[in-house]
């Protein structure tokens, strides 16, 4: 057993035996990894052609996007304007109501005020006549009448 050369031809023997085994079990897993080198190939392929499109199409989205919402910002601000502008109406409105309504009662006030002063100088000037009438009338006194 101390020959040399048997265990050297031995141990290519189970060399030789443990890489065909090796090789055997390998197959399988380089052609499913052939599979999946070409499956990548494909998709890598497929993301070349589509993806600069859909790339580009999300950045025009992008840009859409932007472009609306400063529309949007413009309409909110433009209605923000209106809103100030009818609010500074409406109270424009209500001062005028309510001088209009001062300026009723004042009126109503002078009407009344002036049909007061009317029905007194009338009143004033019928009990003037009656003094006048009285003034002016002969006296009668009672050795008059008996004549």
């Amino acid at each position: 057993m101390n020959e040399p050369l048997f265990w050297l031809g031995l141990s290519i023997l189970l060399v030789a035996i443990s890489l065909t085994a090796v090789l055997v079990a390998a197959i399988p897993a380089l052609q499913d990894l052939s599979r999946a080198a070409r499956s990548a190939e494909k998709l890598f392929d497929t993301l070349s052609r589509e993806l600069p499109p859909t790339l580009e199409s999300i950045r025009m989205t992008g840009l859409e996007i932007t472009d609306l919402s400063d529309e949007v910002s413009e309409g909110v601000k433009s209605a923000t304007k209106v809103v100030k502008q009818v609010d500074h109406s409406l109270g424009t409105a209500r001062k005028q109501a309510q001088n209009i309504n001062i300026n009723t009662r004042s009126l109503f006030v002078g009407v009344k005020a002036a049909w007061r002063t009317f029905q007194r100088s009338q009143t004033n000037r019928r009990v003037a006549d009656r003094r006048m009438n009285s003034l002016n009338s002969p006296k009668v006194t009672p050795n008059a009448r008996d004549r």
